[in-house]
């Protein structure tokens, strides 16, 4: 999720129909340049080598019952757009990418394959300092709590055990540990954190920042980021 504010003004983006090694091209509706999905820059037309990257937002997958749990007074996006691609769950057979997502393939050819996880696992990728770090979801979710060093980046990954990944935060030299709540952790001197949609939020008031990650398939990830490392458990 990006911020669509350009030199001040709020642009609109469509999905071009071009793909760079299976990631989406997108366009924006001012000057028809293509932006990159995964990097959130420019990289094709007027705008490309500008310099200019689109601020990213935090993403929560997540399942509606916990969401609507943590936010009560959300508001969701009408399921009938006038589409006949509507939005529905992609596991979802009547999805439009139902068969895409339960392929363990990639829909088109990939310029190399990285063997060190199946192309289509999923995972978060942290970047920080020249280094990066993929993290395989599923471990996420087994281990609950990673605390980890990317670059200059002390970070801990947090996994719910029933809806996935919560978010990457600063850790700022804790140790932390899963608490008895699913949405609570526990550093090395036992004080309870809780995770929150922006930060890690101490017993004491102190808070560590949510930082920027993203979920997505193996392939996408390397194909960027081909020095990855990828984080093994324990």
């Amino acid at each position: 999720m990006y911020d669509s504010e350009l030199y001040g003004e709020d642009v609109t983006f469509g999905t071009s129909g071009f793909l760079y090694q299976n990631n989406k091209l997108m366009y924006d509706r001012t000057t028809n340049s293509l932006w990159h999905s995964l990097t959130g820059e420019p990289v094709l037309g007027e705008l490309a080598d500008s310099g200019i990257r689109l601020e990213t937002y935090q993403v929560t997958v997540t399942s509606w019952i916990e969401w609507l749990e943590q936010h009560p007074d959300t508001t969701v996006v009408n399921m009938n757009t006038g589409f006949n691609r509507r939005y529905r769950d992609p596991r979802d057979m009547g999805s439009a990418y139902y068969e895409y997502r339960a392929s363990p393939n990639s829909m088109f050819p990939l310029f190399s394959v990285d063997g060190r996880l199946p192309e289509k696992s999923n995972v978060v990728g942290v970047a920080s300092d020249g280094a990066s770090l993929a993290f395989p979801v599923e471990s996420i979710v087994s281990e609950r709590v990673i605390n980890s060093t990317v670059g200059d980046a002390e970070i801990v990954i947090v996994g719910h055990p029933l809806t996935g990944v919560l978010g990457v935060f600063e850790r700022d030299g804790n140790q932390f540990e899963p608490g008895e709540d699913p949405r609570e952790i526990v550093d090395e001197s036992g004080a309870i954190w809780v995770v929150t949609d922006d930060a890690l939020v101490g017993s004491d008031g102190r808070e560590l920042a949510r930082i920027p990650a993203k979920e997505l398939f193996w392939f996408a990830w390397v194909t960027f980021f081909p020095a990855t490392g990828v984080h093994v458990s324990e």
